[in-house]
């Protein structure tokens, strides 16, 4: 059988896991392309772990992944559609940690979609395997599904660009060094929770919303998708950062996306692209989960504008409560 994706770059030890989730990723961009045409994707079959609706292409990924990553030396398979992780081949040598399908509630809205996904070197418990900081990862990728397929894909040495061609039916290498641009003026969150926020992620949006008189000094646009692996892909593309903040709702104290399959895997990819990853705070990948579906605060994108993130918390409360003008140590 062919693979499913140009492996010249990928390590050779890694060629039959990666091949497996290419092959996947591949039949999936299909069956999305076809939409209403093939079956319902979009209609709920039931609740994951964590209370969150799943649609039926989210289940189906999870099987087709699960099914293909079979014999390809994964011991330990972790899905954010199980309720925990799960034994593959005994004698297997990773553990493959991902999110099958991200965004699955814009499936019938047409606005792309992803997978998500993490490689460690297997352990033999199954919780270690996945417990562990995140800079242990050997491998992390996703898959973007829109009106061109691409898998973004890193070995811990830069990161590679690769896009499905429909004549050939594989992935096949656009760029084997990605970084993310710099200069953008672009910034995602969902700012109907402005009022739930702690008063730096306020302060900090303040600053970029006042534009040109502000003390940011220029002008700003936002953007917001709701889908991790299409905000991760427009920023690998143009720069800008992206913000998914705790804040003071029920559920919300520790923000909604899940360390182990996606935020450690998208803050490896967007490290080695040059960028930063943090919980607004502190490096992502310097941390690690104490469960399987533990979420974690979430900002990433140019190292400059994370890092700034940062300082707005490093601020006295006086100078994050006053308005902008107040905040001295940010004026251009």
């Amino acid at each position: 059988m062919a693979s499913s994706i140009d492996t010249t770059q990928v390590p050779e030890d890694l060629r039959a896991p990666l091949d497996a989730l290419a092959r996947v990723a591949r039949n999936l961009s299909f069956t999305i392309r076809r939409g209403a045409l093939g079956q319902s994707l979009g209609h709920e079959v039931g609740e994951n772990t964590d209370g969150d609706a799943q649609k039926a292409l989210d289940v189906l990924a999870d099987e087709a992944f699960a099914t293909a990553l079979t014999g390809t030396g994964v011991r330990w398979y972790a899905s954010e559609e199980r309720d925990h992780v799960e034994a593959m081949d005994p004698d297997g040598r990773y553990v493959v940690a991902i999110d099958p399908l991200d965004g699955s509630s814009n499936i019938d809205v047409n606005v792309s979609i992803g997978t998500i996904f993490s490689i460690y070197e297997a352990k033999d418990d199954a919780n270690a395997s996945v417990l562990r900081p995140a800079s242990e990862q050997i491998a992390a990728g996703y898959v973007i599904y829109g009106p061109q397929s691409q898998m973004m894909l890193t070995f811990g040495k830069g990161v590679q660009q690769y896009v499905l061609d429909p004549e050939s039916d594989r992935f096949r290498l656009l760029d084997a060094a990605k970084t993310i641009p710099e200069g953008s003026s672009e910034f995602a969150i969902n700012a109907s929770n402005y009022r739930h926020w702690s008063k730096p992620i306020r302060a900090y949006i303040d600053d970029c919303l006042a534009g040109i008189e502000g003390p940011r000094g220029k002008n700003f646009n936002m953007r917001w998708v709701a889908s991790l692996v299409a905000e991760t892909h427009r920023i690998l593309s143009r720069g800008g950062i992206f913000l998914y903040p705790t804040d003071n709702r029920k559920g919300y104290e520790r923000g909604r996306l899940r360390m182990v399959y996606e935020c450690a895997p998208i803050a490896f990819l967007i490290e080695q692209a040059g960028g930063a990853a943090t919980d607004g705070c502190d490096a992502i990948m310097a941390q690690k989960a104490s469960e399987l579906h533990a979420r974690t605060p979430f900002v990433f994108g140019n190292s400059e504008k994370v890092e700034r993130v940062t300082a707005y918390h490093d601020l006295p409360d006086h100078e994050v409560s006053a308005l902008f003008g107040q905040r001295g140590l940010f004026r251009l």
